[in-house]
């Protein structure tokens, strides 16, 4: 792209974090007007570019260049409960001024204040609108919304400030199939530079290119995620033939190799022969033995060189082949008898939440997908279920070992290793045994001893994941909250597989219709104050 379409550059960007652990080192990377889908494999560093262009993190050294200004929505962040609408939106104080012009205020720092925007107001009720907050109005608190009404919110204070580059990351975590659209709609209008991380495919399929991170560089591939899925797909198979050739190429250089020192041998053993017996002088047997050494040395070389040659040319065949490390989970055997009872549930009340109405009995294999808006009470009704929290009235009994891995992952405690935690949850487990289990989730060496704060989202995912399923007593029934959130692409599909061999319940709330569909659910229940069958169509429809 030519200079004036650069929105983002980075030149020799090189950031670790204080332990010394790389990230990047001498990386290059610029951004121009349209949608830029970012992906790669969990823990390659893309929350943290996105960090760094935003300002948040200080690179040991690089330039870094942002034209038209920037907006940044981060994967995890909290808003104040007390704020106002038009606090967090960034206009309470234009607003002030203009309320205070409009009654008669004619004080020059408040037309300083106001500038040119004097339909601020009107700008951000449409904006909001357009994301389907319009009913709460500006004078509202946060408070009062979801959490994926307060990402809405967030997105909504970016797109008013009107920045030449906006930064999403991860933004459709938490959002429920509405706000998924609401969200879709505004990445569609989006006429700047966008630069999203994302695992959702239906955003994905909406940018105009995709930059691939992966060791430490960025390859990049036009089109949406389908086009980039079939270049890499093309990509792969052709490296993969390489690989064959080169391999073969390797086995013919070591047969020639071996043939060589056969040849060689022969004559050694021929012109010891002709030494012992003294069938010629000795002058032409010694001349001969020279310059069979000297030729024998020679060819020997030369098959040897041509072996490393070969070698070197498989490993870079095969260092093109993507052999990248996903979830290996191999799950505990819990089958459970088709016809048993593994929960009751009869007209539970949170403590918080709406109340919910209705029955529900899951038996032995069901797969119940659990659905519904933003304040439902999804994440209420499966901490109810597990027990963190006693219904104010009603009945939630779990019958069997159950396990339950939240949307927060705070289970985890962030003071103590993964290793450390996995040990709570496990206490027969010896030291070594609990390493031994952790490598299965790609938890390897040191990382086992890091301390669970210090990890990136889908490491921590990994982290809690194995709490979880190497607990002791094994869990007969599952719930998950939201599973996919923080997983990259390849983790979501070894997860969608790890859980069709899951041989007990399970019971998942999840927005991504996608995966649910994956994963062989056999009943889809909507939460909208009582129970409600649903299916995929209708929640798809709801948007």
């Amino acid at each position: 792209m030519s200079s004036s379409d650069i929105h983002v550059s980075c030149t020799s960007l090189s950031f670790s974090w204080p332990d010394g652990t790389e990230v990047l080192s001498g990386f290059d990377f610029a951004v121009g007007p349209g949608r830029t889908g970012l992906i790669g494999v969990n823990g390659c560093g893309k929350s943290t570019l996105l960090r760094l262009i935003a300002g948040e993190l200080t690179p040991l050294e690089s330039e870094i260049k942002v034209r038209g200004g920037l907006g940044h929505l981060p994967q995890t962040a909290t808003l104040d409960t007390a704020l106002r609408v038009d606090e967090v939106l960034g206009i309470a104080e234009r607003r002030a001024a203009i309320d205070a012009v409009e009654a008669g205020d004619v004080r020059e720092e408040l037309f300083a204040v106001i500038g040119d925007d004097w339909d601020v107001e009107q700008r951000a009720q449409a904006t909001l609108d357009g994301l389907g907050l319009g009913h709460f109005g500006l004078d509202r608190t946060v408070g009062e919304m979801s959490g994926g009404e307060c990402v809405l919110l967030r997105l909504a204070a970016l797109l008013l400030a009107r920045p030449g580059v906006l930064l999403l990351d991860e933004p459709t975590n938490n959002l429920d199939a509405v706000a998924r659209g609401r969200l879709y709609d505004a990445v569609d209008a989006w006429t700047g530079a966008l630069l999203v991380v994302s695992h959702d495919r239906e955003l994905l399929e909406r940018v105009d290119r995709i930059a691939d991170l992966r060791d430490g560089s960025v390859t990049w591939y036009g089109g949406n995620l389908s086009a980039y899925e079939e270049a890499l797909a093309v990509e792969q198979e052709a490296a993969q033939r390489m690989v064959r050739a080169a391999e073969s190429d390797v086995q013919r250089q070591k047969r020639e190799l071996a043939e060589a020192h056969m040849k060689l041998a022969r004559r050694r053993r021929y012109g010891q022969k002709m030494w012992d017996t003294k069938r010629e002088p000795k002058v032409v047997m010694g001349q001969r033995k020279r310059s069979a050494q000297e030729s024998a040395g020679k060819h020997r070389i030369l098959h040897t060189e041509r072996l490393a040659e070969a070698r070197e040319r498989l490993d870079e065949a095969e260092s093109a082949v993507r052999a990248d490390e996903e979830i290996p989970i191999e799950l505990p055997a819990t089958r459970v008898h088709p016809g048993s009872e593994v929960l009751l549930l009869r007209d539970p009340v949170p403590p918080y939440g709406p109340p919910l109405h209705g029955e529900l009995v899951v038996r032995g294999l069901e797969r119940i997908a659990l659905t519904g808006r933003n304040g439902a009470g999804k994440t209420a009704l499966l901490r109810t279920l597990a027990g963190e929290l006693a219904p104010l009235s009603g009945e939630a009994t779990a019958l069997l070992p159950l396990g339950f891995l939240p949307q927060r992952l705070d289970s985890l405690d962030d003071a103590l290793s993964v290793a450390e935690n996995v040990k709570r949850s496990a206490p027969g487990l010896s030291d070594n045994g609990v390493r031994a289990r952790l490598a299965r989730f790609l938890i390897k060496g040191g990382a086992a001893d890091l301390p669970a704060g210090t990890l990136s989202g889908g490491e921590r995912f990994r982290a809690a994941l194995a709490m979880l399923l190497l607990a002791d007593p094994a869990p007969r029934l599952l719930l998950l909250d939201e599973p996919t959130n923080s997983l990259d692409l390849a983790s979501v599909r070894r997860l969608t597989e790890a859980l069709a061999a899951y041989e007990g319940a399970l019971i998942v709330a999840s927005h991504d219709v996608p995966f649910l569909e994956s994963i062989g659910i056999t009943r889809w229940l909507s939460l909208d104050g009582e129970l409600r069958d649903t299916s995929p169509e209708e929640v798809r429809a709801a948007r």
